[in-house]
């Protein structure tokens, strides 16, 4: 499986947005590391405004009906017709774990959503995996928005799990936590060029 991200909207748009809610004119700008920290922690709904295209080379088709159960997940599912797509057997044949490319569109608020399910690991292993491949993407060009894409233990400072897998306990998760909370970022530590 690959996975590649392309943020197709900027932050500013979201930060333009904020600003009109309080009567204030738009700046057309990019905004600081920590105001988008402190954004996506509060989930206003100027983050809906960021979006983002998800886009799965060879996800199995189990894993992509996992991703798309979500709310607001706008998806694009190579057809498996076999009047579109030349197949090695009929479509009634294929079985759940083949592969097949499929692509996401989604915001800042359903990436903050899917995390809380989907990094979990009372979750599929493969939907894990491949979710987490979606997180690395991300990071490469926006470290806040990754480190806001968390477990949802690390989200609600415990486990709402019916049977808990121990994570909470761990300094690995004491870590994950204060990187999920962490509002004052240095932008020169995540300058892209």
């Amino acid at each position: 499986m690959k996975v590649t991200v392309i943020q197709e909207t900027p932050w500013s748009r979201a930060l333009d947005a904020a600003r009109r809610t309080m009567g204030k004119e738009p700046l057309h700008k990019e905004p600081s590391e920590s105001w988008k920290a402190r954004m996506l922690l509060s989930e206003h709904s100027p983050i809906k405004l960021v979006e983002y295209a998800i886009h799965f080379q060879g996800l199995r088709q189990w894993v992509g009906v996992h991703l798309l159960r979500h709310e607001h997940v706008l998806p694009f599912i190579h057809s498996q017709r076999e009047d579109r797509r030349k197949l090695n057997c009929s479509r009634d044949e294929l079985p759940q774990g083949s592969v097949n490319d499929q692509d996401f569109i989604v915001n800042a608020q359903t990436l903050i959503n899917i995390s809380r399910k989907r990094l979990c690991f009372r979750a599929s292993k493969e939907t894990r995996e491949a979710w987490k491949a979606v997180k690395a993407e991300i990071a490469k060009h926006d470290m806040v928005m990754a480190d806001k894409m968390v477990k949802n233990c690390v989200y609600s400072g415990f486990c709402r799990e019916l049977k808990c897998c121990g994570f909470v306990h761990t300094g690995e998760y004491e870590e994950e936590v204060r990187q999920y909370r962490k509002v004052d970022y240095e932008k020169s530590r995540y300058f892209f060029a």
